[in-house]
């Protein structure tokens, strides 16, 4: 058993494990350069970032960013949502105006206004499932995921009593028109890569 196994074994068995104190055991393990990594309800997640991905997440970025200055738009920064240790680097992510950081260093999920994941291969479940709950649970107004691998994207809005009561799914090319939101825009998805 190493150390780190030895630690993580002990907290979890005091009950005193955290959202700390595993991003901070994460960051000193070797990460390998390219993945995200995120605890999803306590299990830790780690995808590689494949141009597909990329492309999208950069596409959804520069369109927020032709409305909202880039200190609202984040990309891949830890924020804790409700739920059993859920700490999420999603891949697109407006904050409302005038957020500001915590004194721990991390946004508050309360100044999250939308959210856009784009799916990969291994942890569409977690997308599909406990993030999406995770969102709702913490009333993001906008919350999106595109997923490459059926060249559909699903928006869900109007979060109430930890479950969205608004859900539209459209194929890449037809935009997502979010006007009647705090986003404000609409945008387009006709060059959405597909895997």
């Amino acid at each position: 058993m190493t150390v780190l196994e030895d630690r993580i074994e002990m907290a979890e068995s005091s009950g005193e494990l955290t959202l700390d104190m595993m991003f901070e055991w994460l960051e000193r393990m070797p990460v390998p350069e390219g993945y995200k990594v995120e605890i999803v309800g306590g299990n830790i997640f780690m995808s590689p970032q494949r141009d597909t991905h990329w492309e999208i997440i950069a596409a959804i970025y520069d369109q927020l960013r032709t409305k909202y200055p880039r200190q609202r738009v984040k990309s891949g920064v830890r924020i804790d949502y409700p739920g059993h240790l859920n700490g999420f680097a999603s891949d697109v992510t407006l904050m409302t105006e005038g957020a500001e950081k915590q004194s721990n260093g991390l946004w508050r999920h309360e100044d999250v206004e939308f959210v856009a994941e784009v799916i990969s291969k291994k942890t569409a479940a977690n997308d599909y499932g406990p993030k999406k709950d995770a969102y709702a649970a913490a009333e993001v107004p906008v919350h999106l995921i595109v997923d490459p691998y059926t060249g559909r994207w699903h928006l869900y809005t109007q979060p109430k009593d930890g479950e969205y009561r608004g859900e539209l799914s459209f194929d890449f090319g037809d935009g997502i028109d979010l006007t009647g939101t705090v986003v404000g825009l609409v945008l387009k998805t006709d060059e959405f890569p597909r895997d």
